[in-house]
This record gives C-alpha cells, sequence and structure tokens, in this order.
C-alpha cells in the first residue's frame, strides 16, 4: 500500500473533489471523524420554501451517520423527501500573518457532508440518535439529568445523514510568503493560535442543593483536548501569544503613538521583532471587543 493512502479513505464525487486549493484537500476518514468530534456545533444548508439557509444546530455522529436537530429542515423534507443538504463543521486554529496582506490566511480544519438526510421516525432509533448527540455535546448529562418524555419526543425532529459523501480540508503552518521578494521586507510574519477552552461552572440562581454532573464537570474543569497538533509541529517558536492566556510578547522599544505606560523606559530589539507587541495587542484588544453570536442562535437537544 502506498503509504501516502488513507487506510480508510474518503469517497470521491463531484461534489466532494477537491478543485481548489488541492494541496489543504484531504481524503483520509480519520481526520473527518477526528473534526467531527472535536466539534458540536456544525451548520445546515437547506431550502426552505425556495429561500436557501444555513441553520447552526448541534450534532452528534457513529460511524456511519450524522445525526442533528431538524425542525427547520423537516418542513423542507416533508415538501421535497429528495432534496439534498450541506452540513459544515469548521475548526479555527489560528490566524496566519503574511508579510502581505494578500498571503494572510487562516489555520483551520473544515469537513462538509452531502446528502438527502432522512426524518427518524423509529422510537428506539429516535432516542438513541438524542443520546448519542446529547452525549456528544455535554458527556454525562443523559444519565445524569431527567431524559425526554414522549410528548418532548414527539415534539422534537431529529435528523440522519449518512457520512458517505464527505468533503475534508487542514490548513496549518507558516505564510506561503518567506521564500518570494516580500520575504526582504521588514514586516514580522508567522501565525498568531487561536485555542478554545471550557470554563468553570457556573450554577443557576434558582439551583437547589445538588451534585455536580460528573461528566460534564470533567469536561469544564480542563482544556477540550487538541484532536491534532502534527503539522505545525512542537518546536519553539519565536512568538506564540495566546488569546486569553498570560504569555506576552518580549519587551519592545516605545514607539510613536504607544500609550504613556509604553515609554516608561521599555527598550527592545529593532527590525521586525519590535512591531509584534503592537500587532498582538492590538489583534487581541479587537476579539476581546467582539460580540460573538448573532440574532439566531444554535438550537440545544
Amino acid at each position: 500500500m502506498n503509504p501516502d493512502t488513507p487506510a480508510r479513505p474518503l469517497r470521491v464525487s463531484e461534489r466532494t473533489r477537491h478543485r481548489r486549493l488541492r494541496e489543504q484537500g484531504s481524503l483520509d476518514r480519520d481526520q473527518l471523524d477526528a473534526i467531527l468530534g472535536a466539534g458540536f456545533v456544525c451548520h445546515l444548508g437547506v431550502v426552505v420554501d425556495g429561500t436557501p439557509m444555513v441553520v447552526p444546530t448541534v450534532y452528534g455522529f457513529d460511524g456511519s451517520t450524522l445525526y442533528f436537530h431538524g425542525s427547520v429542515a423537516g418542513r423542507s423534507l416533508l415538501a421535497s423527501p429528495a432534496a439534498a443538504v450541506c452540513v459544515t463543521v469548521t475548526h479555527v486554529d489560528g490566524l496566519v500573518l503574511a508579510r502581505s496582506v494578500f498571503e494572510h490566511g487562516v489555520d483551520y480544519r473544515s469537513a462538509m457532508v452531502y446528502g438527502t438526510p432522512r426524518l427518524v421516525t423509529d422510537p428506539d432509533e429516535k432516542l438513541a440518535g438524542l443520546r448519542r448527540l446529547a452525549e456528544h455535546a455535554a458527556p454525562g448529562q443523559w444519565d445524569y439529568a431527567r431524559r425526554p418524555d414522549r410528548r418532548e419526543l414527539a415534539a422534537t425532529a431529529l435528523l440522519a445523514l449518512s457520512l458517505d459523501e464527505a468533503s475534508v480540508k487542514i490548513r496549518t503552518g507558516a505564510p506561503d510568503d518567506g521564500e518570494g521578494e516580500d520575504a526582504r521586507l521588514d514586516v514580522w510574519a508567522g501565525v498568531l493560535p487561536l485555542r478554545a477552552i471550557w470554563g468553570a461552572l457556573e450554577p443557576d440562581p434558582l439551583l437547589a442543593r445538588a451534585s455536580r454532573p460528573l461528566g460534564t464537570s470533567r469536561r469544564a474543569s480542563a482544556p477540550r483536548p487538541a484532536e491534532r497538533r502534527t503539522a505545525r509541529g512542537s518546536g519553539a517558536h519565536p512568538w506564540r501569544p495566546r488569546v486569553g492566556g498570560t504569555r506576552r510578547p518580549a519587551a519592545r522599544r516605545a514607539l510613536p503613538g504607544d500609550p504613556p505606560a509604553a515609554r516608561r523606559g521599555r527598550r527592545g530589539p529593532a527590525g521586525p521583532e519590535r512591531d509584534r507587541g503592537a500587532l498582538a495587542s492590538a489583534l487581541v484588544r479587537g476579539w476581546r471587543g467582539a460580540t460573538p453570536g448573532g440574532a439566531t442562535g444554535p438550537e440545544r437537544p
């Protein structure tokens, strides 16, 4: 077997064939499972009443099937049972800061699943699918909290989509302009990593005395495990600030326009290194001030 051939290759179709940025494409089914396993919110692209919609919703999966809530898509399926959908899952791992704006990019992992979903009506499969969905998002909650009753099951739409037709793309590493003409510019280049972690549990103000949910407590007490750390390598990096963390860029020489605190005797190297602190601070301030989410939030199990 060719060492570059995945042990479990993905099937290639006209919809999943990599046409652009082929070097970022992957045919490894294990990569698909890792991307799905690292998240719990997907985006469902579907046409409802003649209008395209992209709906965020939680999901769960097993070896062959993706399960997700489908209250909105269910209407479309009833009207057009053979209608195709596209489900995407994306993780952002960092910003690629190049020497030119054109070469800037994003380190990411992304999966797209195509197919015709089916509405799950069998009671046993529906209960098993909802359990898989709930346990994927909040491990341990299915056995800890009250399970859905008949009325709640009847009011919940669950869709099942085969994982047989899927596409995977992954981008990691440094900018692509390190060996071109822009390499001579006095501009810092590299990657600004982005890592999401779980915080501490925040109890409901109306909560009576109760034991902590063991599964979700363990998840909240430590960062979610990264499913892949290979392509970028583990060697030391001259500058790896962490968003929201404690690591800071090295001290630098004060520049015009810096706040007064930055001018109090701080000195540092000249050249590309001098602007890295200002760059990191501006980016982090921008992200901390951003408001996540939109008008429509993810559906919950």
